[in-house]
């Protein structure tokens, strides 16, 4: 049995250590842990932002199919650096309302969007348009605070043992990764793994070196059951923060998956790059968390101009 292989037969195991190691049992891994990973990848293009994102949910599955009746929900999206929206560093405000929105009309009880920042929170809350956005759709929105992070053993981990998680989102009933896509000075491009930093605690500096072994073991604790790659505008140059509207590119586009390996494959070709290009994402495929063979998915595309 190779290492990929084993990998998937013991992820039921791997939510039971760590949630031994912890003492509880975190409601993410209780609705995932049998969750199969669907070949369907939603590609919509040339809509609103909201219309983008409903379609490319329905075409996955709907939002029932991820949200029950009293769930609650966090919504992570990318709110890192103190920019304009149209200057693409963090996820487009709208992209967050429509999420907000059927997640509410699908009877959440609670919808949580928060951030680990790198800027400055306040600033970053205010200038991305995510914090009015988000509390205007009905959404709890809240700084990430040090007191809240718990920190979770790797099973499986070579390069990391343990890391500090926010509890929020072991603790929530479902978790939906909704990034930016954007080019990265390290790891050549952002989304759907490398938002995941937004979750952890402690020194984040430390995950650089050995950075492709390190977030894909980071990825294999927090599992969201649903990744919507936001492509409205996507920085092409001096990102992850940019600023320059020269380095940003209207591609009007959403992608949205259960499976955030296939999702990353499938935005990287938004850059003219491959998933096998971007080393993050071949160790996570071999790690088993997805699929980087976009010929073996089920694309569903849907063109709002067609």
């Amino acid at each position: 049995m190779d290492r990929r292989d084993f990998l998937k037969k013991s992820f039921k195991l791997s939510a039971a250590t760590i949630a031994m190691y912890n003492g509880y049992v975190p409601n993410l891994f209780a609705r995932t842990e049998n969750m199969e990973v669907s070949k369907d990848l939603a590609y919509v293009v040339n809509g609103s932002p909201a219309e983008m994102v409903s379609k490319s949910i329905e075409l996955v599955g709907g939002i029932e199919k991820f949200v029950k009746k009293g769930d609650v929900v966090v919504i992570k999206p990318n709110i890192g650096w103190a920019r304009r929206p149209d200057q693409a560093a963090n996820t487009n405000p709208d992209v967050v309302t429509e999420v907000i929105r059927l997640c509410k009309a699908a009877g959440a009880k609670k919808v949580q969007v928060f951030d680990r920042t790198c800027n400055e929170a306040k600033r970053c809350y205010h200038l991305s348009g995510i914090e009015k956005a988000a509390k205007k759709a009905g959404a709890d929105v809240s700084y990430v605070y040090p007191q809240k992070f718990k920190r979770v053993k790797i099973p499986q981990g070579s390069y990391l043992k343990s890391w500090e998680f926010y509890s929020d989102v072991l603790n929530a009933d479902v978790f939906i990764n909704v990034p930016v896509a954007k080019h990265h000075s390290l790891t050549q491009l952002s989304m759907g793994l490398k938002n995941m930093m937004g979750v952890i605690g402690g020194n984040r500096g430390q995950i650089h070196n050995n950075f492709d072994q390190k977030i894909t073991e980071i990825n294999s604790v927090v599992r969201p059951q649903l990744t919507i790659l936001d492509c409205v505008n996507i920085i092409l140059r001096n990102g992850p923060q940019g600023g320059n509207l020269k380095d940003v590119k209207n591609t009007n586009t959403i992608i949205a998956g259960v499976d955030r390996v296939a999702v990353d494959a499938m935005g990287a070709t938004l850059f003219g790059k491959k998933g096998q290009d971007l080393g993050y994402i071949v160790e996570a495929h071999k790690f088993g968390l997805g699929e980087i063979d976009l010929d073996k998915l089920n694309v569903k595309r849907y063109d709002y101009k067609s």
